[in-house]
């Protein structure tokens, strides 16, 4: 449910990437992709078993959350986002705690998470930036993440229509920290109050409300089970005409 606004005041907006705008491939297509890199094979119910384990770890980043983060990188976990050395060491640390022993494979996995073809853009991401710009409305992506995603939309064909990233690990805070959403307010030109925040994360991307921005969420769903959720934002704003 989306918080009761004016859409008349709403005059940019903000978008999560992970889950909102794109979402990452399957445990299976990741770590079948990071094999290939590698240039390992495993027999099936060998890969089947690995890719349990690293979907139980959460070693995929912006796939499933961890059942259990080991005591020993909570820490690390907690502040991953907030830089690219620290969100490397979270994630192949988990992929350790998960059974993966050979470096090349745990580095060849972390690789393959951030090129743009394990990422796929939900099947309205691009009409609503589209339509965003056509009506002359900023838009922001903020995100909680320790790598750069710029060059995810260059190849997706969505760097056009994005006015500004604010990126955790390059501004050292991170989601639900007011201090990012209002970086990212004032990168637009605009004040909190006539800028929408559209994310997945109740509490990650709940945090614009501290400053009075208006707050709708989307289902962090798979592609092809969520064709409408960015769509809908753009009802709410009165510009679906």
């Amino acid at each position: 449910m989306a918080d009761p606004y004016d859409h008349d005041v709403i005059k940019g907006v903000m978008f999560d990437f992970s889950g909102t705008l794109l979402r990452i491939e399957s445990t299976e297509e990741w770590f079948g992709a990071a094999l290939t890199a590698a240039g390992l094979t495993l027999a099936d119910e060998e890969f089947g078993y690995r890719v349990q384990r690293l979907r139980e770890y959460g070693a995929l980043p912006g796939g499933p959350a961890p059942l259990r983060v080991p005591t020993h990188l909570e820490p690390l976990w907690r502040d991953r986002d907030l830089s690219a050395d620290q969100h490397r060491a979270a994630y192949t640390g988990l992929a350790r705690e998960a059974g993966i022993a050979a470096p090349e494979l745990a580095q060849a996995l972390y690789d393959r998470h951030m090129a743009p073809a394990a990422w796929r853009p939900y099947p309205d991401t691009e009409p609503t930036l589209r339509e965003l710009r056509r009506r002359g409305i900023p838009v922001a992506v903020v995100s909680n993440i320790g790598w750069d995603l710029r060059p995810v939309f260059r190849v997706h064909g969505l760097d056009d229509v994005v006015d500004a990233y604010l990126l955790s690990f390059e501004l050292g805070t991170q989601k639900p920290d007011p201090a990012i959403f209002r970086a990212a307010c004032d990168r637009l030109g605009l004040v909190p109050a006539d800028v929408l925040m559209v994310g997945d994360d109740r509490i990650a991307d709940g945090g614009a409300r501290v400053l009075g921005c208006p707050v709708h969420f989307v289902d962090h769903l798979p592609v092809d089970q969520r064709p409408g959720g960015l769509a809908a934002a753009l009802g709410l704003l009165g510009l679906d005409d």
